[in-house]
């Protein structure tokens, strides 16, 4: 009875519309957002005995939070797009019938009311935070996917506040490290711009774009290196993966902007995203942590192999 309940068509569906290869890029922003605001020395300071495990619980609720949050900002997703995945994408679970519209709803608000509630136990800036989160998600969910140009820039600021979230660990860091929410922001604004060509194809012109603001971000991430707290030669490998990862088949959409080659570039462009933070996670708290965030990458392309990414 048991296998039978964990194979059922519904908990399948549920799972597919989480996405959850895409939550554990979520957790990657958490995590360079905590390394941002200086939370690894706090970690440090666990590890040889001087301070209890209690101080890493707030980092453990971030990253429930923004699991609730990603998570429920794209079963929103397909709530929204039933209409029209009914004709372009039969086979995702609304669509398919696994899992009923009401349910999918429930499931949505339950996983963002988690979200908030969960970065409300680190403290109220956090939980200003994942309102600030949840309300660009349906945002973008009902309205700003549709539009070429704010579509973009919705999704990567929700990414962004994803990354400020962790920051929000320390509020007080905020104010010295709001600038990097530019980085998730140009990125995945490249990535968004790409994805609009996923079922009919896209535009060369979207493509080439998209290779410059990928470009930018690696100049981005390396430029860091101008604060004293940020050591760019621990983060230099991590970029160089990076470009090895995205810029091919961003090329290649942009030269063969078919549905099948934007959707490759899409999907490497999403789990990429975890190879961006961890070189800026290294940057700022070294390369041993920059590969404890790239091993998300491991687990994240596991499951992508089992769940629809985009």
């Amino acid at each position: 009875m048991q296998t039978q309940a964990i194979n059922s068509p519904s908990i399948w569906g549920y799972l597919q519309l989480m996405r959850p290869a895409n939550i554990v890029t979520a957790w990657a922003d958490i995590l360079v957002g905590y390394a941002a605001a200086g939370g690894v020395s706090l970690m440090a300071d666990v590890w040889a005995g001087n301070l209890t495990t209690n101080e890493l619980t707030p980092l453990i609720w971030l990253l429930l939070a923004t699991s609730g949050l990603y998570g429920g900002g794209v079963v929103f997703n397909d709530v929204f797009d039933l209409e029209l995945d009914r004709v372009e994408r039969p086979e995702r679970p609304l669509p398919r019938g696994d899992v009923s519209p009401r349910a999918a709803i429930l499931l949505g608000s339950g996983l963002l009311g988690i979200g908030i509630l969960a970065a409300a136990q680190v403290g109220g800036v956090s939980a200003v935070m994942a309102i600030a989160v949840a309300m660009a998600a349906l945002i973008y969910d009902a309205f700003g996917k549709h539009h070429p140009w704010f579509g973009p820039l919705n999704m990567g600021l929700c990414r962004g506040g994803n990354l400020l979230l962790g920051i929000s660990v320390m509020p007080m860091m905020l104010s010295q490290r709001w600038f990097l929410v530019f980085i998730p922001i140009v990125y995945i604004a490249a990535v968004t711009a790409v994805s609009q060509g996923e079922v009919k194809g896209g535009q060369q012109s979207t493509g080439w774009l998209a290779i410059i603001l990928a470009l930018l971000v690696m100049a981005g991430v390396l430029g860091l290196g101008t604060l004293d707290v940020y050591h760019w030669r621990y983060c230099f490998p991590f970029t160089l993966l990076f470009a090895g990862l995205v810029l091919p088949p961003f090329i290649q959409a942009a030269q063969d902007p078919s549905a099948m080659t934007v959707q490759k570039a899409v999907k490497s462009g999403v789990l990429s995203l975890i190879v961006l933070d961890a070189a800026v996670a290294a940057g700022f708290a070294g390369w041993l942590y920059g590969l404890a965030v790239l091993s998300l990458l491991v687990l994240s392309r596991f499951l992508g192999n089992l769940f629809a990414i985009t």
